[in-house]
């Protein structure tokens, strides 16, 4: 088939033919430096809530929401600056039978592919390594398209499948075994 484009009114009707059916492309997003990204985590210790935070955490995406399946998340976790807001909890968080940072100074959550849940609402099943261990994590998240492009989600972690709380924090009635994280990411395009 041989196509004559003889004018700039069907070559532009010819290029916006193409891009309707091309498949779409995931955007490439790194987390923005110094602009109120945050990852925290909750628990209780003996039925007391307390709330915990982790600075210097790295994110990368590649996504798009009208083709999550192609999606991807990469976020790197510096477990030495993880506060609570308690100097006593924040040097136990610290040690052996926690994060033991002297051996594993960080933690890293990967996914590829998303599901859509619903109301731009997403689900990355992905790995989290936090000890030398790697276990499966999903986190669902919403999506805030844009200039900078928010996600905003939360995950459970069961901390004894890492080892995290041994020993003499092992019972689960003076601190729980699943542990609350929640983060916002704001990102730009790299």
């Amino acid at each position: 088939m041989n196509i004559k484009l003889t004018s700039p009114a069907a070559v532009a009707a010819a290029l916006a033919g193409m891009l309707a059916i091309a498949p779409a492309m995931a955007a490439d997003y790194q987390q923005a430096p110094g602009n109120g990204s945050i990852l925290v985590f909750a628990s209780k210790y003996d039925g007391e809530v307390f709330t915990g935070s982790f600075p210097g955490f790295q994110t990368e995406v590649s996504f798009d929401p009208a083709n999550p399946a192609a999606g991807k998340l990469d976020v790197t976790i510096p477990l030495a600056g993880a506060k609570s807001g308690n100097n006593d909890r924040d040097s136990t968080l610290q040690g052996a039978d926690f994060f033991n940072v002297a051996r594993f100074a960080q933690a890293r959550y990967t996914a590829n592919g998303f599901r859509a849940l619903g109301n731009n609402q997403f689900a990355a099943d992905g790995t989290l390594e936090l000890r030398g261990i790697s276990k499966p994590v999903t986190l669902t998240f919403t999506w805030a398209a844009g200039a900078q492009p928010v996600l905003t989600g939360k995950a459970t972690v069961k901390r004894l499948d890492f080892g995290v709380g041994g020993g003499d924090w092992a019972d689960t009635k003076t601190i729980p075994d699943e542990t609350a994280i929640s983060t916002i990411v704001k990102l730009n395009a790299k």
